[in-house]
C-alpha cells in the first residue's frame, strides 16, 4: 500500500473532447478506470467528481468545493477530505483524462518526496513540470484556498517552485514511459489506442 491518499478529478467540461471524458472507453475499459487503477494501491482513495455522478467500488466520492472551477478547485476539495481524513499528508492528484498512468509512476513520484518540500512533479519531454499527475501535501490547503479566492485558477501556482521537487523525463520513460500522456480530443484517444502507445 502507498502511504497516500490518491485523487482522481472527474466530471469536468470536457469542451475540446465533445463529451464526458471519464466515459471515453480505453481498450475496453473507461479512462476513470484506467486512472482509478493506478491508484488503488493508495491508503485513501477520492474521487472529486459531481455527487451521483460516478460510482466506484473503494473510492469515495467528493464532491467539488468550486464546481466547474477546474482542477485546482478538485486539488482543494481533496486536500480537504485527504486533511480530515488522515491528518497531515500526501495526495497523490490525477486528471481523468491520463489514462497511461501506473502504480510504478507514483511509486516514483513518493520516492522523491522530503521534508523540504511540499509537491513533487514530474516534467515532461519539453522540461516542463507537469502539475496534473503529481503529488502535493495537505499543508498546501491553505495556499491552494488563498489562490482560489483570489481569482486564480492554474493549477502550477498550487505550489512554489522552491516547494517543489521535479522528477526527471527519463526517469518517469524508465518506469511508465506514456504516463505524461493525456487524452484532450478524440484524437488523442485515437493515438493512444495504437499498439505501443
Amino acid at each position: 500500500m502507498l502511504p497516500l491518499a490518491g485523487a482522481v478529478t472527474a466530471g469536468g467540461a470536457s469542451r475540446r473532447f465533445g463529451s464526458d471524458k471519464a466515459g471515453a472507453v480505453l481498450e475496453g475499459r473507461p479512462l476513470l478506470q484506467h486512472v482509478t487503477a493506478s491508484l488503488s494501491g493508495c491508503l485513501l482513495r477520492l474521487l472529486i467528481a459531481p455527487p451521483e455522478r460516478y460510482a466506484l467500488p473503494g473510492w469515495q466520492n467528493v464532491p467539488d468545493t468550486r464546481p466547474g472551477e477546474g482542477p485546482l478547485a478538485a486539488l482543494e476539495a481533496a486536500l480537504l477530505a485527504a486533511r480530515a481524513q488522515m491528518g497531515e499528508g500526501w495526495v497523490a492528484f490525477a486528471g481523468v483524462d491520463m489514462p497511461r498512468l501506473t502504480p510504478a509512476y507514483w511509486e516514483l513520484l513518493a520516492e522523491v518526496k522530503t521534508l523540504e518540500v511540499l509537491a513533487v512533479r514530474a516534467l515532461d519531454a519539453a522540461w516542463e513540470p507537469q502539475p496534473l499527475a503529481a503529488l502535493y501535501h495537505t499543508a498546501l490547503l491553505e495556499r491552494v484556498t488563498g489562490l482560489l479566492d483570489g481569482g486564480e485558477r492554474r493549477m502550477r501556482e498550487a505550489a512554489l517552485p522552491e516547494q517543489t521537487a521535479l522528477v526527471p523525463f527519463v526517469e518517469v520513460q524508465r518506469v511508465s514511459p506514456s504516463a505524461l500522456h493525456n487524452v484532450n480530443t478524440p484524437a488523442d484517444l485515437l493515438v493512444l489506442a495504437k499498439p505501443g502507445q
